[in-house]
């Protein structure tokens, strides 16, 4: 523990920071500060660099791009690779493990040694990995890089340990698992098909052993070629050429017959008594036409032939479909007997697997599912009803239903929030599933004892929100909202109107949510606000909607004052005071030039509709069109349940609802909230002369918003000039400020009248606006406008070089388009001005430039004057700066523990009232002299901007602490966390850095470079929450979660679950000692005998190399014990010995059986014929 003491006697109002952007306190009216009285600041802070550590806890989601499946039908769990290298291996609910292969090479193949608890993965990149799964964590036991073949097929027998592995080239080679060691058998493919051959048979694309003879290996080769390689007489038994290419194969549990599936669409059926032509051949799909000729159709790219006990054969395949039925979903085929069903899925098929109950391929099969890996989507299908219904799949694997647009993460939620959540989103499942449990039922996980409720918000691009449960590193579908049932549908648009509609109108880009009142906020694309209280019971009602006109006609061109480094800012005569204006619900049209002006983008039900439990919409909020521009898009948002005001803010300015009497309060642009205190200068405008429609740019297209391959993150100040070279130069027209009317600066009436504005005169400087090129949501220069580019070369020098021309006619495209936007807002208890002895509700203001204000509000305390009286809001013009745009508001006391906003407690407003006890709001921490003993004693302000972090005492304004936290980078994300019962500061940097301050004193705790940031979908969607955790979109379909707790890496073992299990084999069935004797000799087929070092000899080092695998962090623990991890090698040898001890007695047993069957019968026999004469037999 360390102490830190600072005494702020005499304490200078300039901070440490020295440049622009940092001075720490200025005045409203820019006079200077006078010293703050002496007071000691007296924090303990608890937090170490021990206490943080950065790792992956568990992924959410459907596998991105998947590639490969497989199953093992003991242990009864599945894994799915990827192209991007990674697997995915399910159970039960809750045992969901993500590994990842180094080299990041696309997985080719998957194979389960089935009961063994460990997989081998096949690569893009020609390397075969074991992986052992029974550890919670797996790790890479071993790798084999072939050097001169590609691999493109695998196949594992089951209860073997020699792997065979077909080659691009032909070839067959033969791993040993144990060792991971090619053996010196090799099968050449000019050796299996017949030397007359000419032509090359192509790659391996099957390789099975043939179930009534593990001695014989299946060879099938692309071009049409099939071959039973004989093993122990190295040698072929037959050779099939078929006209048509091969995709899959399948056999017959009993080993005499197996079907093809073929490039044309066609099944062929093989028997191994003649295999000079197939006994049948079908198209599925194929008709035949009137000329008597089949259909041409598309490949069977795989077939399974699975045989049941009580019924006919099951063929399931997918593709085959006919070529002229264009527009047809992928299908897969299920024909059993004399039926044929198809069903149709929504995205194309990868792979298919049925799943059986036996994993014995010389037994009847009796599969009970099918597993279908879609590009999108993993079903798996009920094989034992003839209807084929789906199972309810129990993973999240639905999270990209429509693109996820903006998440937000909330730990530590109220006990009562996610079963009323769940309670109302189960009346909406949907049904018709299987009422069969979920087959894939593997793994072992326990609820952890360090649990608490985690629930995370995503919001998507068709305007739905889903409430997840996140508790205990599992995730679980609560409740999903849409929020487009607020507005009327679009009409379709035609001809050029039709370009200009927005793709996702109702695209979500931010939330607000507050646990505790239950109320929820969303913003959408189309610059509106939509504001939901919960209830448990539906209501009719009729949404309240406010439309506001905040459309800044000022160029915010800044230009540094000639003081810029003094905190007393002068005033500027660059701008005149303007007038304010205030559009309520105004009504909309069209223009003279044909122009949209005062319309939002979207219409809102004005009638009463019914609404069902959960969240309703009480209040929408629109941002207007203006003189044929779309409303910028709302960059900031933030809302107080006890205050019942709401704040909202973009490039043009700021606006404050109060949702409670459903008026606006405020309407602003940023220029005015600074008053005489602006640090900048601004050029205006002259009158413009005629402006060209800018409407076709109506609005900017959702796949510009989450599409990686048209984004582009953040340019710098020097990228951003060179963009805009080619711009049309139109005249300016007059300033316009849409703001409340102000008496003394205080917004008095909400409903007041506009005043005239004189004009700029024409003599004023003439700039040069975007032309249509220029995209119409070019925002400031800060993160959340999500406008980056990589590199970032964002230096102050570059910033200051912009600045110095803007004073030239001839402005700079920087200057041209920069707007300083509101980036952050946060409402709470603080001190509005320096001579408040007493904390009053306030708003606290960030700005792209790096700007802090303070808006000090006067709201009336009792219930009844709440809903009549009106709120005041004065801007007190308090000006404070940080390099970079503010990011994050945070406040402490002054013992260092984090202050909550105040919130009202949820009430129920559709709930039936008593007539003698009607509810009031009951509000936490809202009061002039709430539960804060010390509140007179002053608070702790934490601001953190893109650069630096700044923590200020309340209400002197005095800059304690500066942290510069990134100079060549960027922070995107930063949040005030509880951790380990205390509080810091965690940030995410554009270059992958994430870090953690300690409070309020900024200390470096911790700084790992984790993640570069490649996308766009990382910077929208990474956010922080309390308990050491974070996440963000690892990919467009799944949900990456990380701690940056040591004591949760400490305890995430205890909370992963357990992949592997011990069960007992299943025992093969009792054959009988005469079909056992005359079927077949399989059990007598020594692999290790044929394969082994010993008769094969060694394979060419050339061909492939072994690679040692890490084995896992508990492996590695293991081996560095010395001792310890002898006897840990010993214990499993002797494990191994008495397992195959263990299998030799069950074998002698069922000898002994069988032995005994056939004693019985010969007794019987002899008995029977005992005293019959020879003649008589």
């Amino acid at each position: 523990m360390k102490k830190f003491r600072k005494v702020l006697d005499g304490l200078t109002t300039s901070s440490p920071g020295g440049t622009i952007g940092s001075p720490s306190s200025g005045s409203a009216a820019g006079t200077p500060t006078s010293a703050p009285t002496s007071k000691e600041i007296d924090v303990q802070e608890t937090l170490l660099s021990e206490d943080f550590q950065l790792c992956k806890t568990v992924r959410h989601g459907f596998p991105h791009q998947p590639t490969a499946l497989a199953f093992d039908p003991v242990q009864k769990i599945l894994a799915v690779g990827s192209r991007t290298g990674g697997i995915r291996i399910l159970g039960r609910p809750g045992v969901d493990c993500y590994c990842q292969h180094e080299s990041g090479a696309a997985v080719l193949q998957l194979q389960f040694l089935i009961n063994e608890g460990a997989l081998v993965t096949a690569c893009a990149d020609d390397t075969l990995h074991l992986w052992n799964l029974r550890q919670r964590r797996p790790a890479v036991l071993h790798s084999l890089k072939f050097n001169r073949e590609r691999i493109t097929f695998c196949h594992l027998p089951f209860m073997s340990k020699w792997l065979y592995v077909g080659t691009e080239r032909g070839n067959t080679h033969i791993v040993n698992i144990e060792s991971f060691v090619l053996s010196g058998y090799v099968i050449m493919w000019n050796k299996a098909i017949e030397l007359a051959t000419k032509t090359h048979p192509g790659p391996v694309v099957h390789l099975s052993d043939c179930p009534k003879d593990e001695g014989k290996l299946l060879i099938g080769f692309e071009s049409g070629t099939i071959v039973q390689w004989d093993l122990r007489g190295k040698k072929a038994d037959f050779r099939i050429y078929y006209d048509e290419a091969i995709h899959s194969v399948g056999w017959h549990h009993e080993g005499k017959q197996f079907m093809c599936s073929h490039s044309d669409g066609s099944l062929s059926m093989w028997n191994l008594r003649n295999t000079t032509k197939p006994f049948q051949v079908t198209f599925p799909h194929g008709k035949i036409q009137k000329d008597g000729r089949k259909e041409s159709c598309k490949p069977i790219l795989k077939v399974e032939y699975k045989t049941s006990r009580n019924s006919e054969p099951f063929v399931i395949f997918s593709g085959g479909l006919s070529y002229d039925k264009a527009g047809r979903r992928p299908t897969l085929t299920i024909m059993h007997g004399k039926a044929i069903t198809v069903l149709e899925m929504d995205y194309p098929i990868v792979e298919f697997m049925a799943l059986c109950e036996t994993p014995y391929n010389n037994e009847v099969q009796e599969p009970y599912a099918v597993a279908v890996l879609l590009e999108k989507d993993l079903i798996v299908v009920d094989l034992t009803q003839s209807n084929f219904p789906v199972f309810e799949n129990p993973y999240p694997m639905d999270i990209h239903e429509s693109p996820v647009t903006c998440t937000a993460y909330f730990a530590d939620c109220p006990p009562d929030i996610i079963p009323i959540l769940y309670s109302i989103g189960a009346k909406h499942k949907k049904t018709g599933y299987s009422h069969k449990e979920w087959p894939v039922a593997g793994g072992l996980w326990t609820l952890g004892s360090n649990t608490y409720p985690e629930i995370i918000v995503t919001g998507h691009a068709d305007g739905s929100i889903k409430f997840w449960d996140a508790s205990a590193i599992t995730l679980q579908m609560l409740y999903k909202l849409k929020t487009s049932k607020a507005f009327e549908k679009p009409k379709p648009a035609e001809g050029r109107a039709a370009e200009m509609v927005e793709e996702d109108p109702f695209a979500v880009q931010m939330v607000s949510w507050c646990p505790h009142s239950r109320i929820f906020c969303v913003v959408g694309i189309s610059a509106h606000i939509i504001l939901y209280r919960f209830s448990k019971y539906e209501a009719n009602t009729q949404i309240v909607s406010l439309e506001v006109r905040l459309q800044c006609e000022t160029e915010d061109v800044i230009t540094p004052s000639e003081n810029e480094n003094n905190p007393c800012f002068s005033e500027c005569g660059s701008h005149s005071p303007q007038a304010h204006h205030q559009h309520l619900a105004s009504p909309g049209g069209v223009t003279p030039e044909g122009n949209k002006d005062s319309v939002p983008c979207l219409k809102v039900k004005d009638r009463m509709v019914r609404v069902p439990p959960g969240y309703q919409a009480e209040l929408v909020i629109q941002l207007l069109w203006a003189d044929g521009e779309p409303p910028q898009q709302i960059t900031s948002l933030d809302i107080n349940s006890a205050y019942g005001l709401l704040a909202l803010g973009n490039c043009n300015g700021l606006a404050v609802v109060d949702f409670l009497q459903k008026t606006i309060l405020l309407c602003v642009s940023t220029l005015d909230l600074y008053g005489a205190a602006d640090p900048y200068q601004r050029l205006t405008r002259s009158p413009r002369r005629n402006r060209q429609s800018t409407s076709e740019f109506c609005m900017r297209g959702l796949s510009n918003f989450y599409s990686d391959s048209k984004k582009r993150i953040r340019t710098s100040y020097q990228s951003l000039t060179e963009l805009s070279d080619n711009q049309q130069s139109v005249d300016m027209e007059r300033s316009k400020s849409p703001t409340s009317d102000h008496v003394n600066g205080h917004c008095t009436s909400p409903t007041s009248q506009p005043k005239p504005r004189v004009p700029m005169g024409p003599e004023g400087p003439r700039l040069t606006r975007r032309g249509p090129g220029r995209p119409p949501f070019r925002k400031a220069q800060s993160a959340a406008c999500m406008e980056i580019s990589l590199p970032v070369s964002h230096t102050e020098e570059s910033r200051e070089n912009s600045f110095s021309r803007s004073r030239s006619s001839s402005v700079c495209s920087i200057d041209r388009d920069t707007k300083e936007a509101i980036t952050t807002l946060q409402f709470g208890e603080s001190y509005g001005r320096k001579s408040d002895a007493m904390p009053t509700p306030c708003l606290w203001v960030g700005t792209s430039l790096g700007v802090v204000l303070l808006v000090p509000m006067s709201i009336p305390t009792d219930q009844e004057e709440r809903t009549e009286e009106p709120v005041t809001i004065g801007p007190s013009g308090t000006v404070l700066m940080l390099k970079g745009s503010v990011l994050r508001f945070s406040f402490l006391d002054c013992t260092g523990a984090l202050l909550q906003s105040p919130h009202e407690v949820w009430r129920d407003v559709n709930a039936s009232e008593e007539p003698d006890r009607p509810r009031r709001r009951k509000l936490v921490n809202f009061s002039p002299s709430s539960s804060q003993d010390n509140c007179g004693e002053g608070h702790l302000a934490v601001v953190c901007s893109e650069k630096q972090a700044k923590v200020l005492l309340m209400p002197s304004q005095s800059c304690l602490f500066v942290h510069n936290i990134t100079e060549s980078s960027f922070v995107l994300r930063a949040d005030v966390v509880s951790v380990c019962n205390s509080v810091c500061l965690a940030c995410f940097c554009a270059n992958g850095h994430v870090m953690t301050l300690s409070l309020p004193s900024l200390r470096p705790l911790m700084d790992v470079n984790y993640l570069p940031l490649t996308d766009m979908r990382i910077a929208r969607t990474f956010c922080f929450t309390n308990g050491g955790q974070a996440l963000y979109l690892s990919s467009p379909t799944e949900i990456q979660r990380i701690t940056y707790s040591q004591e949760m890496c400490d305890n995430l073992q205890e909370m992963l679950g357990e992949l592997f299990t011990p069960i007992e084999t299943p025992e093969a069935q009792n054959r009988g000692f005469l079909k056992g004797f005359f079927g077949g000799n399989s059990h007598s087929f020594d692999r290790e005998e044929l394969f082994g070092e010993a008769s094969a000899g060694k394979a060419s080092r050339s061909l492939a190399q072994h690679i040692p695998g890490q084995a896992g962090m508990e492996g590695m623990k293991v081996a560095a014990s010395g001792v310890m991890g002898d006897l840990a090698r010993a214990r499993v040898a002797l494990d191994e010995r008495g397992q195959r001890l263990g299998e030799l007695e069950d074998r002698t047993a069922l000898m002994m059986t069988s032995a005994e069957t056939f004693s019985k019968h010969a007794h019987e026999l002899m008995l029977k014929c005992k005293d019959k004469k020879w003649y008589q037999l």
